[in-house]
């Protein structure tokens, strides 16, 4: 996809008008003589005791003349130790030395105070929003090889907001569903935090280093049967696995509560959702056409037999 002149024109103003709010054109950082560079290796020695100058180089990215001058200069300061371990005498490792420890404590206060100059005077959500969009940047910008750290929790307050914020605005997006299914969205969790029974329903949020990316809900149906709901994965993280796992800790958990199928209400133009229900055993039950949504759709049912899953899987 080519990036357009309005595109880079938006990212320059962002990284001049940041540059400008953190102090990074000032002569020396947060009030003192060293650079931002300077001021990230001594932070990144001060946090990780027993560096490297090699992993330190690797993990900013700076060229080796460049960072062997800085780390001289600290060490000529008195700053900076390097000890050899004596089980690996090739490593020489990093350390600020007591003064080099008192020279940064009021670094890292003043870098503190700054954060915190900028986001007080922001109300709740455009604090979160802030937040929120530095965390965006942080995963879309990732290294492609850096595993991302992925959890699953049970809902606590926010979520349920969020579940429903999201599903309205993300099949609005990707399929051009109206109001009505995010009002549907809103009318299931409603209904599941009223009637939660937490023995035999849940909902699960998926987070990706910390940041809400998907969900999944269980919750008591007819007969015996417990209904698979609510299931959404955020773009920025699909490719993860998230959606095959949600469903999977789904069915564990609906199997030890002691349900004897699971039954879903899906659309037959999900296709990735689909795939995914069929790769945990689910089979269609029945299909019908519907108007819902702003659109003419296909409604499909799918349902798993539990205890015949368990009986094949013995």
């Amino acid at each position: 996809m080519t990036v357009s002149n309005a595109q880079i024109s938006e990212v320059r103003a962002f990284n001049r008008d940041y540059t400008r709010r953190i102090g990074v054109l000032s002569r020396g950082l947060l009030e003192s003589p060293y650079s931002l560079t300077e001021v990230r290796v001594m932070y990144e020695i001060a946090h990780r005791p027993g560096i490297t100058a090699a992993e330190l180089g690797a993990e900013l990215g700076l060229d080796r003349g460049y960072l062997s001058r800085i780390l001289r200069r600290f060490h000529t300061q008195r700053l900076l130790a390097r000890t050899t371990p004596a089980q690996d005498a090739r490593r020489r490792q990093l350390r600020l030395t007591p003064l080099g420890r008192r020279v940064f404590a009021p670094l890292e206060r003043r870098s503190q105070q700054q954060v915190r100059s900028m986001l007080s005077p922001l109300d709740h959500s455009r604090r979160s929003a802030v937040l929120e969009a530095m965390s965006t940047l942080r995963t879309v910008f990732a290294p492609a090889d850096r595993r991302a750290k992925v959890t699953l929790r049970t809902h606590r307050p926010g979520d349920i907001g969020w579940v429903v914020e999201r599903h309205g605005a993300l099949y609005f997006e990707e399929y051009g569903w109206n109001e009505e299914f995010e009002a549907l969205v809103a009318s299931i969790s409603a209904e599941f935090i009223r009637k939660l029974d937490p023995a035999r329903e849940r909902c699960w949020i998926a987070e990706v280093d910390g940041r809400r990316a998907g969900c999944i809900f269980l919750v008591a149906g007819e007969a015996g049967a417990a209904k698979l709901r609510l299931l959404l994965v955020e773009p920025w993280a699909r490719g993860l696995g998230l959606g095959r796992r949600l469903v999977t800790e789904c069915v564990r958990f609906a199997r030890a509560a002691g349900y004897k199928r699971i039954a879903l209400w899906t659309q037959q133009n999900l296709t990735a959702a689909r795939h995914l229900y069929e790769q945990a055993g689910f089979k269609r039950a029945a299909r019908e056409p519907h108007r819902s949504f702003g659109k003419d759709l296909v409604a499909e049912t799918w349902e798993l037999e539990l205890t015949r899953a368990a009986a094949a899987e013995r």
